[in-house]
């Protein structure tokens, strides 16, 4: 290998003797310049300037010409340019430039906002770019996948996504699913001795591809291709593409629009005809009257307004580390009736301290703070001990330092754990009892492992010692470790174990809240070097007891009462021991003595039992993958809508079966990211309270935004409507109403998509999932501000020509009355949940009050300016008017609040009914 060049093998290109897959590991390890410990920091950043980042190639995004023209994709667009080209070609140039005046302005905003959209989401993504733990200059670290370079050395653990095509070095009970790539839905066994040169993609069990999932097992290989170069990327079309901004709220409220189009065309089809069999107009001055009110009543901006909306939500929920990887989840969270929470890490700090020991010899309290390497050791009178002098100590500290995979690390002024943070808990106690992590590994290596697993709960690890038998060491959960054990170490020698004893201080840890872990080893035949399940049936010393404590998060406190206030009830699930979850689950406010079950107990119940304790359990301790997948359909069937947390690779079918499964991104595999909808940046339970804040947020400001748009179309419209149907002059020129709609339609309603949550969001109950945003509430809300913006309009007009005024003064007027109370009925609709308006609501977010800024110096130049009072017959006003139009828009907004309060008292009031009736 030269110093220049990146030895990155391409297995296409291999000769097939020459093949990674076909040589010894050793062999490729050379040729690639690495060792079994993996590349210098240093060598590893050269290499990934000179190969480039670990990713394929990203499918070019549409260019800014296709993404305008798509704007125009859209039925309600095609009905205005018909429109805009049938008014030019009668003649009425005027008016076809102001309707594609309206159309450019809403694809302009629509590209604009849709851009930025886009590019949230691609940050958004990049939040949850898988990571890899690899060996660099001998130590664990966990660096992005993308950084990955040939020649790392990588660990793989159940859960993981291959990052990079590998060459095994080691692979302890590994099965990788490669369905990516070959097809094949059964995993693979895999090993580390060469396969035939010939061997087919699915044959080549030496080899671990990129894409490809880890389900069971661990390993170990050194990179052999990344990028393009790896095998996927010879395969690989587009994996993942710009994520679609579309739910099934916006696929609805896009068919609600298609069938609003074609009744307004119906509708209008019949005034034409009515306008044209009274007489007296001619059909040139009908087919723009008609136009008008096509204008006026089709929603064109409402699909571009929703999904600016979606994804002003979606990014809002980012900044709060909730990471959206589904968009019809922004929608379901606004119903999420029961959150299934897991406890360490996410109700927790998941900063792991061992407190305290437990050995056949006694108690020991143990002091420190994190992962620091540093405190001491007391007995149960406080007297300080010497863990060098102790070797109880000695030996289960080594027994946890050995059964482990986690290392720590100094990093800015504090010690970190790269790993399990449980292990990384146990490297510290081991550093504290004087043992060097580095030398007893050393002294100590590893021969196999059987990984921990949640359906068995225990990690077991053989190592090799000089002139001895080799070592077996277990860890795991207490009651399983402890019914290996048929011994323990006493003064005058090994003892039988006492269950009884040792299972009563588990209990008395874990009502401490202390999380508990057993220790256990044993000794195996001579010339031992592999491991099997029947090795850890029996036969062990069991070392002790360590009791680990994760304080509960204070944030996480106060996100529980926020649901208990929201109508959400928490539940907890967790492998830990009942009593150390339900002395968590007191402190986080779940209730005084909350009820708690074991799986164990739920293995028990017949279907219906479990139903029941599904719906009255708060808290489920040692609960199975399988279990978690049973507790979600229960509670769907009783109708609620389920949030579920989970972070191992046996929690995806819990995660796809929940309405919202939600991953861990710090602890979370990458197997439980994929089957999520939501993905946690800080692993916090907070974050999903604050997601669910949200998503109620967005379900609100989606109806405001329907709730706006609606009425002032149809206000808009009916006027037109009326004015035919009484053979009325029009209060309004065709040509003004299409300067309405480009004024206000998007530029109004667009600011609703910023609104900040409503007073009290946290303080009602879930949605109903199955309940339309056409509620019967909102139709008449429609209906009711329509005709009061007809009476406005027709009430200024009339004024102003019983009062002499021109045609072109009195149809300003009326324009400027319609503008003005879409600004004030603005102001009401921010409140959709019966909310009185507030002087804070007067002031508006500042989104609201650039809109109504720019709408109102608008409005000034329509009034004012000479050249649009050429084009749209508009006439100067006095001040006077303006006082007018100002004190109608007010009125308009008390009456549209005086409906709201009558509403919000006959709710009240059928609600107390509701109670007071008997049952």
């Amino acid at each position: 290998m030269t110093e220049s060049t990146v030895p990155q093998r391409g297995l296409a290109s291999a000769p097939e003797a020459d093949a990674d897959h076909a040589l010894e590991a050793e062999v490729v390890l050379a040729r690639l310049g690495s060792g079994r410990s993996g590349l210098a920091a240093g060598e590893a950043a050269r290499r990934l300037a000179e190969a480039g980042p670990n990713r394929l190639p990203s499918a070019a995004r549409p260019g800014a010409l296709r993404r305008f023209l798509r704007q125009f994709h859209n039925l309600l667009i095609y009905v205005l340019v018909a429109a805009a080209v049938l008014a030019a070609a009668m003649g009425e140039v005027v008016d076809a430039l102001v309707i594609a005046a309206v159309v450019v302005v809403n694809a302009i905003i629509g590209f604009v906002q849709e851009g930025r959209a886009e590019d949230a989401m691609a940050a958004i993504r990049a939040m949850v770019d898988p990571r890899a733990s690899v060996l660099r200059d001998g130590r664990r670290v966990t660096i992005p996948a993308e950084a990955i370079v040939p020649g790392d050395v990588v660990l793989l653990e159940a859960g993981d996504r291959v990052p990079a095509d590998l060459r095994l070095l080691k692979a302890s009970g590994l099965r990788i699913d490669e369905a990516v790539l070959t097809g094949e839905s059964v995993p693979v066994d895999k090993q580390v001795l060469p396969t035939a040169p010939g061997a087919p993609l699915g044959d080549r069990l030496s080899m671990a591809f990129s894409g490809s999932l880890v389900v069971a097992g661990q390993g170990m290989g050194v990179a052999v291709a990344t990028g393009a170069a790896t095998e996927l990327g010879r395969v690989s079309t587009m994996l993942a593409g710009v994520t679609e901004l579309k739910t099934p709220l916006l696929r609805q409220m896009n068919q609600f629009a298609r069938q609003v189009t074609l009744v307004v065309l119906g509708v209008s089809v019949l005034v034409f005809a009515l306008a044209v069999a009274r007489g007296g107009i001619d059909i040139g001055h009908a087919f723009m009257v008609v136009v008008g009110l096509a204008v006026a009543a089709i929603p064109e901006g409402l699909p571009a307004v929703m999904t600016i909306t979606l994804a002003v939500g979606v990014r809002r929920m980012a900044q709060r580390s909730a990471i959206i990887r589904r968009l019809p989840a922004v929608e379901t969270l606004g119903s999420v009736s029961v959150i299934c929470s897991d406890k360490t890490g996410t109700l927790t700090r998941n900063e792991m301290t061992a407190t305290r020991l437990v050995t056949p010899f006694g108690a020991l309290s143990v002091s420190g703070v994190g992962y620091a390497p540093e405190g001491g050791f007391t007995g149960r009178d406080g007297a300080p001990v010497d863990p060098a002098a102790d070797p109880a100590v000695q030996a289960i500290t080594r027994a946890g330092l050995l059964c482990n995979d986690a290392d720590l690390r100094a990093a800015d002024g504090r010690w970190v754990v790269d790993g399990d943070p449980m292990e990384g808990a146990l490297v510290a106690l081991a550093a504290k009892a004087g043992h060097d992590p580095g030398v007893t590994r050393a002294s100590f290596p590893r021969l196999a492992e059987i990984p921990f697993d949640a359906r068995h709960r225990y990690m077991a690890t053989l190592h090799a010692r000089p002139g001895l038998p080799p070592l077996l060491v277990v860890k795991g959960a207490p009651e399983v470790v402890i019914a290996m054990c048929s011994t323990q170490p006493a003064p005058a020698g090994p003892q039988p174990v006492e269950p009884g004893q040792w299972l009563a201080d588990v209990d008395a840890l874990a009502a401490d809240g202390q999380r508990v872990i057993a220790i256990a080893e044993r000794t195996l035949p001579d010339g031992t070097l592999t491991l099997s399940t029947a090795d850890v049936a029996g036969g062990f010393t069991l070392l002790g007891l360590v009791g680990l404590f994760d304080p509960p998060r204070p944030e996480a406190i106060a996100a529980v009462a926020d649901c208990r206030a929201a109508g959400i009830r928490v539940r907890m699930i967790t492998g830990d021991h009942a009593a150390t979850a339900r002395a968590i689950a007191v402190a986080l406010g779940l209730g005084q003595n909350p009820r708690t079950v074991t799986g164990a107990d739920l293995e028990a119940l017949d279907a219906a039992a479990f139903e029941a304790e599904a719906r009255t359990a708060v808290v489920f301790a040692r609960a199975t993958p399988e279990q978690k997948l049973r507790l979600v359909e229960a509670l769907q069937r009783d109708g609620s809508v389920v949030a579920m947390t989970g972070d191992g690779v046996n929690d995806a079918p819990a995660l796809k079966r929940a309405d919202i499964g939600i991953a861990m991104g710090q602890k979370g595999t990458e197997a439980a990211k994929e089957a999520s909808d939501m993905v946690l940046a800080d692993d916090n339970f907070a974050s999903i309270v604050a997601a669910v804040r949200e998503g109620r947020t967005v379900y609100d400001n989606l109806t405001k935004v329907i709730g706006w748009t609606l009425p002032t179309n149809g206000g808009e419209a009916l006027t037109i409507i009326a004015a035919v149907l009484f053979g009325l002059a029009l209060p309004i020129a065709p040509v003004q109403i299409l300067w309405i709609n480009m004024v206000t339609a998007v530029g109004l309603g667009l600011s609703l998509a910023f609104e900040p949550p409503e007073p009290g969001v946290m303080s009602r109950p879930p949605r109903p999932p199955g309940q339309p945003i056409l509620s019967g509430r909102l139709l008449w809300r429609i209906l009711f501000v329509s005709l009061l913006m007809v009476a406005g309009t027709f009430g200024v007009y009339t004024l102003a020509v019983t009062t002499g005024r021109s045609l072109e003064a009195a149809r300003t007027l009326a324009v400027n009355a319609i503008v003005v109370m879409e600004i004030f009925y603005l102001f009401s609709v921010r409140y959709v949940h019966g909310s009185s308006l507030t002087w804070q609501g007067v002031l508006g977010t500042p989104a609201v009050l650039v809109a109504i800024a720019s709408v109102a110096v608008a409005q000034l130049l329509f009034t004012y300016a000479p050249a649009l009072q050429r084009v749209f017959g508009t006439e100067a006003l006095p001040v006077a008017d303006g006082l007018i139009v100002i004190g109608l828009g007010a009125l308009l907004l008390l009456l549209v609040e005086a409906e709201k309060w009558v509403a919000r008292q006959l709710c009240n009031r059928g609600a107390k009914a509701a109670h007071l009736r008997p049952a």
